[in-house]
């Protein structure tokens, strides 16, 4: 157990660096700079930092930014932020290369996104989103050819 990468209070955590995609590199490679966990922030919050994340092409590091606003947002915003964060991780596949793992999420996201009620915070545009992923996800089922992360990447809002 002595081995394995642990933060402050003891928890595994990889701090291999990571590419842009969040593929993992060798230790002692310069990476990008990674996602704190565990951030509280606003729903606006989130979004602006998602939407900025995903403009540079690093979905997978606006996964991490969705992820922390379905585990600390209210109750009844958990379903919506976890759907985001499954379109995240699927626009993540779909720029490894990974045409069936990124359909299979931008889907299981879109349908998320799709059976989710109420008033969707901080002006996301939930009808826009479903149609993006569903979309994409038909895109890159189509050429099974990775896609650019930033030019393929949703407008929230």
């Amino acid at each position: 157990m002595g081995d394995r990468d642990r933060d402050e209070e003891g928890r595994a955590r990889n701090a291999r660096p990571r590419d842009g995609l969040g593929r993992p590199l060798p230790y002692g490679t310069a990476g990008v700079d990674r996602q704190p966990e565990g951030v509280v922030r606003t729903a606006a919050q989130s979004v602006a930092e998602a939407q900025a994340l995903l403009d540079a092409g690093r979905p997978f590091h606006a996964h991490e930014v969705f992820e922390d606003a379905w585990k600390s947002g209210p109750e009844a915003e958990r379903g919506l932020w976890r759907a985001l964060a499954q379109t995240a991780v699927g626009l993540t596949h779909a720029a490894r290369g990974n045409a069936t793992g990124g359909a299979r999420l931008l889907r299981r996201g879109a349908d998320g996104l799709a059976a989710w009620q109420g008033v969707a915070p901080a002006g996301l545009d939930r009808e826009a989103l479903v149609g993006w992923a569903r979309g994409l996800a038909d895109e890159v089922e189509r050429s099974s050819a990775p896609v650019d992360a930033a030019s393929a990447a949703p407008r929230l809002i």
